[in-house]
C-alpha cells in the first residue's frame, strides 16, 4: 500500500507521521490527555524508533491546522485490503487550545473515514476505547459507530484493569449516520 501524502479538510489536514514529529508527540503521549491511549514511548529515542518501524498496514497522521500547525494525531492502523477492514486508533488532540472553536477532531476523524471508505474502498472501521474513558465512547457513538462487545481487563492503566470496549462502523452506517452528523458540525464552525 502507498502512502497517502495528505488529506486536506476545511479546517484541518493530515500530513504523514514523520521522524520530526517524534519530539512533539513524544510530548503529547506524556500529557495528562492521553492517559487513555496505550502506553506511550519511555524515551524520545524509543519514539523516534517507534516512528521508524511502522508496517505499511498503517496510515499515521498528524493532525495539522490549515495554517500548518500541528494540534494532534490520528492513525488507521492493520489496513485489511482483502477483508475491507480497517481500526482507527492513536487520535489525540495534543493541543487543546489551538483548536478552541475549530471542529479539528471531528474534521480529522472525517477525513481518515474519507480515505477507509472512500479512497481504500473498506467496508468497516473498529477500534477499541477504555472503558473509563466515557467522553470518547458516548463521542463514537454519537458518531454512528455501535458497540460490539468488550474485552475485560484488557487495558492496565497505572497497575489498574479495565474493560477495551469494542466499537464498529459499517460503510452504509457512516454514508447514512456518520457524513450528516459531521457536516452538521463542521458547519457550525463556519464563520456567519
Amino acid at each position: 500500500m502507498t502512502t497517502i501524502r495528505k488529506l486536506e479538510g476545511e479546517f484541518v489536514r493530515l500530513r504523514p507521521l514523520q521522524v520530526s514529529d517524534a519530539e512533539l508527540t513524544y510530548q503529547w503521549r506524556h500529557a495528562e490527555r492521553a492517559k487513555y491511549l496505550n502506553r506511550a514511548a519511555s524515551s524520545l529515542v524509543d519514539q523516534v524508533r517507534w516512528i521508524k518501524s511502522r508496517p505499511t498496514s498503517e496510515q499515521n497522521f498528524i493532525i495539522e491546522l490549515n495554517n500548518g500547525l500541528p494540534v494532534g494525531m490520528i492513525s488507521l492502523i492493520n489496513i485489511d485490503l482483502v477483508n475491507h477492514h480497517a481500526e482507527s486508533s492513536r487520535f489525540l488532540i495534543g493541543d487543546e487550545d489551538a483548536v478552541k472553536g475549530i471542529p479539528a477532531a471531528v474534521e480529522s476523524m472525517k477525513l481518515l473515514y474519507e480515505l477507509a471508505f472512500d479512497a481504500l474502498n473498506l467496508v468497516r472501521i473498529s477500534g477499541t476505547v477504555a472503558e473509563n474513558n466515557t467522553l470518547m465512547i458516548k463521542w463514537q457513538k454519537y458518531l454512528g459507530m455501535k458497540e460490539e462487545g468488550r474485552l475485560r481487563k484488557h487495558l492496565c492503566q497505572d497497575g489498574q484493569y479495565f474493560d477495551a470496549v469494542c466499537l464498529g462502523v459499517l460503510v452504509d452506517e457512516y454514508r447514512k449516520i456518520t457524513v450528516p452528523k459531521m457536516n452538521v458540525l463542521i458547519a457550525a464552525a463556519r464563520p456567519r
